[in-house]
């Protein structure tokens, strides 16, 4: 017969046990549901009422968040760039009720009790301005590289109708031309290129369809490289061929797109979408800001004439220190100074307050690359548009 005290003991010890034992059957049950790729989606409300209209827009947002976008305003104050820029996203989706949303937000990877790995991805759906759906998901669970966005496009996504205006916006640190590894903190050795991209762009609209509008909130990106990749699969393109700095595009006249792009003019709209972001922009930087709106159609011609130079000038920039290139303004390279240069590019720009480059006057909108101590400036005059 066990004594009081040894009996209390063995209580305890039983109780613990017990304790032990269920805490590992809930990590268990919580590493078991994290290996599932994509779990099923948590509807929040009905896909959509009976009777309902069918979108007139359609929206798709990849925020990367994944590494280094903690920046500070010009008042101190610290801000996450992505988490603000998924906080606009949810206020465009919110106040485009004839619009369907999909807003992707790729985040930095985190382990639950320092073991188990959390899903990275964050997906959100809204379809007549309320959240339809919402899941996280992995971001390396596919062959390529937007597999997880792809797959969830295409299971939510309205049918194809006349007359959807179909608008694309990524946001996230210069996409590179070449190379790419690190791009993503969580994944140091998993690479992100313009190439990338555009294999995503082509799997989600398609063979038959191009996005109306595509959107790169990056620095750099405006190059004759990226924008020829990005070309077969939108009709518009918006691009920084400058240092955005985190700041980002302003999300503002993407709310109430029904007011804002009631006719389809999306022409119209990727200009005063790009005025208004760099009015925004101009606000708190002292540094250049350039933004340009590319009219694919117009610009094929510039492209095809300046492919072979470009390209071999990437090719011989490729296994260089990266301090040891720099970007510059195509312009100042007569090779790429053709006929038709500013064709198809609609300009914003405005030097820096300080500088080597504060009384340069003008951009051409195209980004080019060269080796730091190659300083080539041409003497002939500048063509484009200037906001």
């Amino acid at each position: 017969m066990q004594s009081p005290l040894q009996r209390f003991f063995t209580s305890a010890t039983h109780g613990y046990w017990i304790l032990f034992v269920g805490l590992d059957c809930v990590a268990l049950v919580l590493f078991l549901c994290s290996c599932s790729s994509i779990p099923p989606a948590q509807r929040v409300t009905p896909l959509g009422e009976k009777g309902a209209l069918p979108p007139r827009f359609s929206i798709v947002f990849i925020i990367h968040g994944d590494g280094g976008y903690l920046y500070h305003d010009v008042r101190g104050h610290p801000y996450r760039a992505d988490e603000e820029t998924l906080a606009k996203a949810i206020t465009v989706a919110q106040q485009n009720p004839q619009a369907e949303v999909f807003i992707f937000h790729e985040r930095h990877r985190r382990h639950f009790l320092l073991f188990f790995p959390r899903r990275d991805g964050k997906f959100y759906y809204y379809r007549q301005g309320r959240l339809v759906a919402e899941e996280s998901y992995w971001r390396d669970q596919g062959q390529s590289r937007f597999d997880p966005e792809v797959e969830l496009y295409h299971r939510f996504r309205a049918e194809e109708r006349p007359g959807l205006t179909r608008l694309f916006l990524y946001f996230g640190h210069e996409i590179p031309e070449f190379g790419g590894a690190g791009y993503d903190a969580s994944y140091s050795k998993r690479t992100f290129t313009v190439d990338d991209l555009a294999d995503g762009l082509k799997r989600i609209t398609g063979d038959s369809t191009k996005f109306d509008l595509v959107v790169l909130s990056t620095c750099f990106n405006g190059t004759p490289h990226t924008i020829a990749e990005l070309a077969p699969y939108g009709r518009y393109i918006i691009a920084s061929p400058d240092n955005l700095h985190l700041s980002y595009f302003d999300l503002d006249p993407f709310e109430q797109l029904d007011v804002g792009l009631p006719d389809g003019d999306v022409s119209a709209f990727a200009k005063t979408f790009a005025g208004h972001a760099f009015d925004r922009l101009t606000e708190d930087k002292q540094t250049a800001v350039t933004v340009a709106v590319y009219d694919v159609d117009r610009v094929q011609g510039f492209l095809h004439s300046v492919d072979s130079v470009y390209d071999q000038a990437l090719t011989t920039l490729k296994g260089q220190t990266p301090a040891s290139i720099e970007h510059f303004d195509c312009a100042e390279d007569s090779a790429y100074i053709l006929p038709g240069m500013s064709g198809g590019v609609d300009v914003f720009y405005r030097p820096p307050r300080f500088g080597r480059w504060k009384h340069k006057q003008s951009h051409s909108g195209w980004e080019c690359w060269r080796r730091k101590e190659q300083h080539t400036v041409a003497s002939q005059p500048l063509e484009p548009i200037q906001k």
